[in-house]
């Protein structure tokens, strides 16, 4: 098995739209080692952050993270060591247009 350290998905989604960031190409596995979220505003923004398995409609059971507040100008890192499968989807929210997200890890094939 090769394994590719990458950037895995790097996106800044419109206020209120949930927005796929990232899923796992066919044949395929990965390692998220770090999601990155960045508020670029002056005020508070709130993130959702979210994994749903291979060909799943989001569910409230997917979301790691709900409405959670970063402070104006500010970012924090989550280091996940999570796995995903084939197929699955981390997909992120903001009630901002000023959030941006980034996503570290491994894809394994």
């Amino acid at each position: 098995m090769a394994t590719t350290f990458k950037v895995l998905g790097q996106r800044s989604p419109a206020a209120a739209t949930l927005t796929d960031i990232y899923a796992v190409p066919i044949s395929n596995s990965a390692i998220i080692s770090t999601v990155n979220i960045c508020n670029q505003s002056t005020g508070i923004c709130t993130f959702r952050l979210a994994v749903k398995p291979a060909n799943a409609s989001i569910d409230a059971r997917h979301y790691i993270a709900y409405d959670t507040p970063i402070a104006p100008s500010d970012a924090l890192a989550l280091t996940m060591g999570m796995t995903l499968a084939e197929n699955d989807v981390i997909t992120v929210y903001s009630n901002t247009a000023t959030t941006s997200f980034s996503v570290f890890g491994s894809e394994i094939y």
